[in-house]
């Protein structure tokens, strides 16, 4: 369990450390919720609609801190020691939650938003615990995390189509790492999880760890930063709560980190990978990113903010200041022109995103609306963007509404979220062909925005769109629902490969999903139970021969998940 950091890691962090020595006076003691602790997050969610808040949450940069949330039922945030332990002296030790999960998937069923756990058919087993330690203005909290997957082989790309559709599937994993089967046998991880080191006060925080982050409103999927993905080695500065000015409150966090390519074979069919397969270029990327948001002062309820990240293979990255903060770039190319012709800008090889979002919530209502707009390229210059702004974009619509039932603290709630990450129809206009360019989480030098083979945004799968809608009844101590899901498969290879073939059928996942969480004192119970009909799985009626159908053109499958935590008591 190692955390291989190069020089150049380690002088930059030195520089960020030196250069944060005099905000020190402002840090102090923070505690958080993890990203990927949904019931926690979910429930936070309720209260803040309902008004059982007192503080304004944006939900736009997580983790959240809690040292300073109040609400009207003591009881109704109980993660120990994070929510309910209170700071005495100087100094203290607490035992972290323990997490411990496990998942049947025999089929390999889409899931995404699971930390270290990976996509993977068969058994699956996940584990959690550790400890936080504050002294003065210092903490150190380490968290580590174990995974184990059966890993078992499963129906996937077919080597029964033809040369041209399968190359047009090696595109986006040759410009992606988003293997099908992580190995070829059972696979296992150790990872330093939710740990930092870290000085942070009552505004400000300066860390060096392994933790997730999430940066967006989503409440399943977010464009850039999620719970997706196994977090990475990451220095951080951010606020823990809103910075408070004349114009209203701010929010934001700047990140250098490492992330890792898994190395696997993306096919499960060797003889596919050694004909169509091209390997990694770099052993690890360098990443730079920000976020910040602004909620003002005379709109109350309505968040605005914007993400930018930078990625470039180690083996490419500069040693002057624009290549370690490539953040603070202008956005458009033209400024990048030689001699009046010559782009040299993509010759960089560096992969940018740029998401812009908000979020406006309504408490009288207890509802709240988002979006998030994201582009994967810059424009060349601002008329470009203004005349194509549909150009290598993506985006998530949510909403959730809170429905009073006649016992207290009662809901019917109802959310949902839409993902589009398929690209706009002017690829038909931009590029020679018909087949457009890639996709969202790709990129031609960098292999994709992504860590250890999973998408550290969207979880969806490469190129996907997905329409979600839950619908439950909850209060602060269970929920049991239903949630209805629809999953377009890897639509930009589908128009590559068949979308001009006439009455073309993509890949298409219909889903019905139980939802059931419960606590008790210490103890929380998360579980679930998905079952999906495909239409067009694996896109067999373009297989030669097509796979044995007998009756019905669907394939069904299913998974189901459970999540335990138990919140250790605590000793001074």
């Amino acid at each position: 369990m190692q955390l291989n950091c190069s020089s150049r890691i380690s002088v930059l962090k030195g520089k960020l450390i030196f250069c944060s020595i005099f905000l020190i006076s402002l840090l102090g003691k923070s505690q958080t919720l993890p990203v990927g602790t949904s019931f926690y997050e979910d429930r936070l969610r309720r209260l803040d609609l309902s008004g059982q808040t007192d503080n304004d949450i944006s939900f736009l940069v997580r983790p959240i801190d809690f040292k300073e949330i109040k609400t009207n039922s003591p009881d109704s945030l109980q993660y120990q020691p994070y929510l309910r332990e209170n700071f005495v002296g100087k100094s203290e030790i607490l035992l972290l939650p323990m997490q411990v999960s496990y998942r049947f998937n025999p089929d390999n069923l889409t899931t995404y938003g699971d930390r270290l756990m990976v996509p993977a058919a068969g058994h699956q087993g996940y584990l959690t615990l550790g400890f936080f330690a504050r002294l003065g203005q210092v903490s150190l909290q380490v968290s580590p995390e174990v995974v184990f997957a059966e890993n078992k082989p499963f129906p996937g790309f077919s080597q029964n189509l033809s040369p041209e559709v399968t190359y047009a599937r090696f595109i986006y994993w040759n410009n992606g790492d988003n293997p099908e089967r992580f190995g070829i046998s059972t696979y296992s991880k150790i990872w330093w999880g939710q740990s930092k080191l870290s000085w942070s006060g009552r505004s400000l925080e300066f860390y060096i760890g392994t933790q997730n982050i999430s940066w967006g409103p989503g409440q399943f999927n977010s464009l850039i930063f999620s719970a997706n993905a196994s977090g990475f080695p990451h220095v951080s500065f951010n606020t823990v709560n809103p910075l408070k000015t004349f114009l209203g409150s701010f929010e934001g966090q700047v990140i250098v980190g490492r992330l890792e390519n898994s190395f696997f074979d993306p096919s499960q069919h060797d003889a596919l990978n050694q004909t169509y397969f091209l390997p990694f270029e770099s052993d690890w990327r360098y990443l730079n990113g920000f976020t910040i948001n602004y909620q003002p002062k005379w709109l109350k309820g309505i968040y605005v903010g914007l993400n930018r990240t930078f990625q470039v293979n180690n083996n490419l990255l500069g040693n002057s200041f624009k290549d370690y903060f490539p953040i603070f770039e202008i956005f458009q190319k033209e400024n990048f022109f030689e001699n009046g012709n010559s782009l040299v800008y993509d010759s960089k090889g560096t992969d940018q995103q740029v998401s812009v979002f908000a979020r406006i919530v309504s408490k009288k209502a207890k509802a709240e609306v988002y979006f998030e707009f994201g582009r994967r390229d810059h424009s060349f210059n601002w008329r470009e963007f203004i005349l194509n702004p549909e150009h290598a974009r993506a985006y998530i619509l949510g909403f959730q509404k809170l429905v009073s039932l006649a016992r207290p603290n009662n809901y019917l709630q109802f959310r949902g979220e839409i993902v589009h990450q398929q690209e706009s129809v002017n690829r038909y206009i931009r590029y020679l062909g018909l087949g457009g360019n890639l996709t969202w989480h790709t990129h031609g030098t960098s292999r994709g925005f992504t860590n250890f083979g999973q998408g550290l945004g969207v979880g969806i799968g490469t190129g996907s769109n997905s329409q979600l809608l839950e619908v439950s009844k909850a209060n602060n101590e269970s929920k049991i629902g239903i949630r209805f899901s629809r999953l377009e498969n890897n639509q930009d290879f589908f128009y590559r490969a068949f979308g001009q073939m006439q009455n073309a059928n993509p890949w298409v996942d219909f889903g019905i999903g139980l939802i059931y969480e419960k606590q008790w004192s210490r103890l929380t119970l998360s579980s679930k139970i998905d079952g999906v009909g495909s239409n067009n799985f694996q896109w067999e009626s373009y297989q030669n021969p097509p796979p044995s159908i007998k009756g019905s053109p669907w394939t069904h499958r299913f998974m189901g998940q459970i999540n335990l935590i138990y919140s250790l008591k605590s000793h001074r």
